[in-house]
Formats: C-alpha cells, structure tokens, sequence
C-alpha cells in the first residue's frame, strides 16, 4: 500500500502504528511529490530534445541527409524543422511554468487543478511529437516524388507499362510499415518515462481527493 494511504488512514482513523500527522502535513507530502514529478517531466523532455537533437547533427553527414541537401527542399524544410522548434520551445515553457505553479500552490483545489493540466500538457506533447513524425514522413515522400528524378523515372515507367497502382502501393505500403513501427517505438518510450510519472501523479491527484472528501 501507497505511504500516503497509510499515513491518510492513521489521521482520519488516529491509528498508533503510524505518527499522528495533520491534514495540512499530509497536503505537504502529497505537494513535494507532485512538484518532484512535474520537475522530471520537464527535465527529461529537454533531454529528450538534445538527444534528438545530438542525432540529427550526427547523421548531419549521413547519405540520406546528403541526398535531401541535393535536392530542392529547403523551402519545405526549413519552415517546417522551424516550426517544430517553437512548438517544442512553447511545450518546455508549459511544462516548466506547471512547475513552478505546482510548486507554490497552498491549495489543495488548485493543486488538483494543476495536476490535470499537467497531464493534459504532456498528452497534447506526446500527440504533437507523433503528428510531427507522421508529417515529415509525407514532406519526404512528396519532396522524393516531386524532385527525386530517379524516383520520377520509375513513376513516369510504372505508368507506361500500367502498373502505377502497384507502383504506389508498395511505397506507401513501405512507408506505413516503416512508420507504424517508429510509431510503436516512440510510444513504447513515452510509456515507459511519461506514462510512469503521469501514473504516480495520477496517484497523488487519487489522494488529494480522497483528503477533500
């Protein structure tokens, strides 16, 4: 059982197993674990983001990289990775300021509050973090059929001999495979840091309410 569910029980019961402990202490403990939890999801979202950051300067020379660099996409490209980095700086901010707010709250009905816009921030971070995987999935594909000459060969082939159908498929069959397992691997990941801090700070939101009962 929770220490928190123990120490709740012995004040509303006043059980001598356990410290007699006061409504307001009880608030404190639940308010420094909160806090804590909040903290991590901040700092491992900004590690997340330089060891996503690390890689792509690491395969920077990569052939696949070299090979978008030769082609005209600059104009789709960078308007987008610019995007991506002032939503992902605007979620650090609210993550960051869910922090500090949880920190000085002195209310168990706004901590409750903020607790839930917590976890409604970290949902809205994860489901960008997979839009945003999915939609550069769809600029390379269309960057590759629209200025990839080898790509537009096969294509202008295909449907010569009739089999453009057949052509398409493969690819986008290819491409949902190859994404549905990235997809599979990022969620994995998020369910493994994100979901275990939501869950104990799901558990602290439980207990605050069982405390205003």
């Amino acid at each position: 059982m929770d220490e928190l569910e123990l120490l709740k029980k012995d004040w509303k019961k006043g059980e001598d197993n356990y410290p007699k402990l006061t409504y307001n202490e009880i608030y404190k403990m639940i308010l420094k674990k909160s806090s804590s939890i909040v903290k991590w999801i901040f700092i491992i979202s900004l590690l997340e983001f330089a060891f996503w950051t690390g890689i792509s300067f690491l395969l920077k020379d990569n052939k696949n990289a070299k090979h978008f660099d030769e082609l005209e996409s600059d104009f789709l490209l960078i308007p987008f990775t610019i995007l991506g980095y002032v939503v992902l700086a605007y979620f650090f901010y609210l993550f960051y300021r869910n922090y500090r707010r949880i920190s000085v709250t002195d209310s168990a009905k706004v901590l409750m509050e903020n607790i839930l816009k917590t976890r409604r921030t970290v949902k809205q971070y994860v489901a960008f973090n997979l839009i945003f995987m999915i939609a550069s999935a769809v600029i390379a594909l269309y960057i590759e059929f629209s200025q990839n000459e080898d790509v537009i060969s096969k294509v202008e082939l295909a449907s010569a001999n009739g089999e453009a159908f057949t052509f398409y498929a493969k690819i986008i069959g290819l491409t949902i495979v190859t994404l549905g397992g990235a997809i599979l691997v990022l969620l994995g990941f998020y369910w493994l840091i994100y979901g275990i801090l939501l869950k104990r700070l799901n558990n602290n939101y439980r207990e605050l309410k069982k405390l205003e009962v």
